[in-house]
């Protein structure tokens, strides 16, 4: 379900990485006449975001610029705890009255097959307001508004190093090597939004500079070079 009707009165929640699709899905989704009044994202017990290892502490700050409830949601390393977690959340969200939630999918079929279900036995209706779109239109969109973002995570089996740290919309003007999606769809690269319509103001994301580590399970083997994030520069 892309644009459901939206009954009044509706209650959203977005499924939030602090990537520039989560972003874009949360513009579309207030544009339609959703009340996001909600963020919800899956951390580690590390503090960071899973998707985009993200610390808490800048994310929390993120969040508060974009004037939403934060609900960071800790994943136990356990078997199934992910999925776990997840209905869970998603059960908090129905009994405080949201009715939808949306996601920032674009056409990796897998991973809403396995989204859509849980979020419909919760009592709520998910939101895919990007899905089956064009990437590359996609991508000149999230340029187009003004979204800026820096891309924060590289996956080195897939695109280079040089992209990790630096400006969106600037790599995408000098265009990306071959092969490498527009909206790294395919795992190529994540990003973290530092400024979108609807932000009170600027986040800033001052970092230490590159580090390359292996993928943490369970994803396939390979290399991730991550920004490091600066805990010291992030305001309290």
């Amino acid at each position: 379900m892309n644009a459901p009707p939206v009954p009044a009165p509706s209650r959203a929640a977005v499924c939030w990485s602090g990537g520039k699709d989560a972003c874009l899905a949360w513009l579309r989704a207030r544009e339609a006449g959703l009340d996001v009044a909600t963020f919800l994202t899956m951390c580690d017990a590390e503090a960071a975001s899973l998707s985009h290892a993200l610390p808490r502490r800048w994310l929390a700050r993120q969040v508060a610029a974009c004037r939403v409830t934060w609900r960071p949601v800790e994943v136990p390393r356990v078997p199934g705890g992910y999925a776990a977690a997840f209905d869970a959340a998603l059960a908090a969200l129905r009994a405080d009255g949201h009715t939808h939630v949306v996601f920032g999918d674009i056409d990796l079929a897998a991973h809403r097959d396995w989204i859509a279900p849980r979020v419909e036995a919760a009592g709520l209706v998910p939101v895919f307001p990007l899905w089956g779109e064009a990437r590359a239109a996609l991508a000149a969109e999230v340029v187009a508004r003004g979204i800026r973002a820096r891309i924060v995570a590289v996956d080195l089996g897939r695109a280079p190093v040089a992209l990790c740290g630096t400006d969106y919309a600037e790599v995408l003007a000098a265009g990306l090597p071959p092969g490498v999606c527009p909206c790294g769809e395919d795992g190529e690269f994540h990003t973290a939004v530092t400024f979108a319509p609807g932000m009170s103001a600027p986040v800033p994301l001052p970092d230490r500079g590159i580090v390359v580590e292996p993928s943490p399970p369970p994803l396939a083997p390979t290399r991730i070079a991550r920004l490091v994030v600066a805990h010291e520069g992030i305001p309290s």
